[in-house]
């Protein structure tokens, strides 16, 4: 599991060894720093490495490839270079697999990939075709949309089976909510919660806060990557909500979730994405028979609980009672 001490990664992790899985783990950030942790073999690398993909690969039988270096809207749109630059991972990973002969690869693309011309005030249902032609957003949306045509191209080559999952703004507890790098789920909660707690007297919204989008509560999200893990389908799959909010109605019901009025301030100057996101979630049905089950107010229930304890004192990452640290390894 690449991005192991990272949010998706960490709850996927967990869902494997509910599963009965043996998992190596593998993240660039020192243990202490990982969001959740458990009884596996932990290894801090690089993955920009070819050693330390080599290495890793020896007797794996899946690949689940969910380092990256990005963020939310702000990171991404300052960051191409650092974000394109994770595509040296996907190449690195994708030939060691080649070469130890591992099964199958499962690989975490983004929405990011869709062009942005569907995404305006005429937007249309991003079926997985429409991809293509490529004009993806930003280095982050190119390294993905690349990465994507890499795995189809070492499974031609004789590499492992692929699975690639197209994900839609995906949130909830144990993740990042501060810095920089958070999304919009953890940034408006952690606004609110500061509101609710005396630490600020408003929340400040990025642009008009009409921008359209779906947000996908984590649980469903593993849910549908298990699924596709053990599906025989090498195309690209949408993982989405098909609930669709404005930034301002997240926002609001956010606020009526923590019991407090807020008052609102919108910065047009920050940047905001695409206008609007509509993901078509018809293939995920189709091909998985798997539909989101957690509704948005649930999920921001979950997920502003969490944060609004973060706040609370510094976060400390998770060792589950069940799950001791485990062994740590650094390949260097």
């Amino acid at each position: 599991m690449t991005g192991a001490g990272g949010f998706i990664g960490g709850h996927m992790v967990r869902n494997l060894l509910d599963s009965g899985h043996s998992v190596t783990g593998v993240d660039i950030k020192p243990l202490h720093e990982w969001w959740q942790r458990f009884d596996i073999h932990n290894i801090v690398a690089d993955l920009r490495d070819p050693a330390a993909g080599r290495e890793l690969s020896r007797n794996i039988d899946v690949i689940y490839h969910f380092a990256a270096d990005m963020g939310g809207i702000s990171y991404i749109s300052e960051n191409d270079w650092d974000c394109a630059s994770s595509v040296a991972m996907t190449v690195n990973l994708l030939r060691a697999a080649t070469e130890r002969d591992v099964r199958s690869f499962v690989y975490a693309s983004s929405a990011c990939v869709y062009p942005a011309t569907l995404q305006g005030s005429d937007p249309s249902p991003l079926r997985e075709e429409l991809a293509h032609p490529g004009d993806p957003e930003g280095g982050y949306g190119w390294e993905k949309l690349f990465s994507e045509r890499l795995c189809r191209y070492a499974a031609r080559a004789g590499g492992p089976g692929v699975r690639i999952a197209r994900l839609f703004n995906v949130y909830g507890p144990h993740g990042t909510w501060r810095g920089g790098r958070e999304k919009a789920p953890a940034a408006i909660c952690r606004k609110v919660a500061e509101v609710a707690l005396g630490k600020s007297d408003q929340v400040v919204v990025w642009g008009t806060g009409t921008q359209l989008r779906s947000f996908l509560y984590i649980d469903d999200c593993v849910r549908g990557l298990a699924a596709l893990a053990r599906a025989g389908d090498a195309r690209p799959t949408n993982l989405a909500s098909d609930e669709l909010v404005t930034v301002a109605e997240l926002t609001a019901l956010t606020a009526a979730v923590a019991g407090v009025e807020v008052s609102l301030r919108y910065d047009p100057a920050q940047p905001t994405g695409v206008r609007a996101r509509i993901p078509d979630i018809s293939c995920a049905a189709q091909r998985l028979d798997w539909h989101p089950a957690f509704s948005l107010l649930e999920g921001i229930r979950l997920t502003y609980r969490w944060i609004c304890g973060q706040l609370g004192g510094e976060r400390a990452p998770r060792t589950h009672d069940r799950f001791s640290q485990g062994e740590t390894e650094k390949i260097t």
